[in-house]
């Protein structure tokens, strides 16, 4: 059976960490944007990190950032993975001798195969709902049928996800991983046990349902 791959995206503390993984995430995603109110420091993300066990990937979202801002955080965090969610071209990218990925903002005029094209060379595409001025974390949905077969690369489906949509989701773009933040939380960067939970079964019910098919 194909596994859906689930980040849990946003994490600001620990405790919400280990509930991630003890319920079944791959993936834990920490912020490195200050205006994100998921915003976390060198510090906070240190505090996360120790508790995640091996095997469980750490994926550090940036938006922008400097190259120097972003060696700061590799120097002291035990980042497997770099999401890159701002305008960042494929050669800023791969600078950083980390595996990365590459948020597309998908918008109606779009072209999704050529966004996709221009990074190449990176570990997946992260495919979220466009809003203006905000690169991310909108809580909102995209076509997502407007995605398949737009990409060879790995997809990672992320913009308001939820553990009552997802199913569809899986079933319509079959995603190498989802992408879940303010789906699964009480408030901005305070994750909900139980709604982790929930999204994580719901994945796990809709990889079942494509095996069966």
């Amino acid at each position: 059976m194909t596994r859906t791959r689930i980040k849990i995206c946003g994490i600001t503390r620990p405790e919400d960490a280990l509930c991630a993984v003890h319920s079944g995430a791959d993936a834990i995603g920490l912020v490195f944007y200050p205006p994100s109110p998921r915003a976390v420091s060198i510090e906070q993300a240190r505090e996360v990190a120790s508790v995640v066990p091996p095997l469980v990937t750490l994926v550090a979202l940036f938006v922008d950032a400097t190259a120097q801002e972003i060696a700061r955080v590799l120097e002291s965090v035990p980042v497997g993975l770099i999401q890159f969610h701002g305008n960042e071209d494929a050669a800023f990218c791969g600078q950083f001798h980390r595996p990365w990925i590459k948020a597309i903002r998908i918008k109606d005029d779009l072209d999704v195969a050529a966004a996709c094209g221009a990074y190449d060379a990176a570990s997946g595409v992260l495919l979220d709902a466009w809003q203006e001025g905000v690169p991310g974390g909108t809580g909102k949905t995209f076509e997502w049928s407007r995605a398949e077969g737009r990409t060879s690369l790995p997809v990672v489906l992320a913009g308001g996800l939820n553990s009552s949509n997802v199913g569809s989701a899986i079933k319509t773009l079959g995603p190498w991983a989802v992408d879940v933040s303010g789906g699964v939380e009480v408030s901005p960067g305070i994750k909900d046990a139980g709604k982790i939970e929930q999204f994580i079964a719901a994945v796990r019910v809709a990889d079942q349902q494509r095996a069966e098919e």
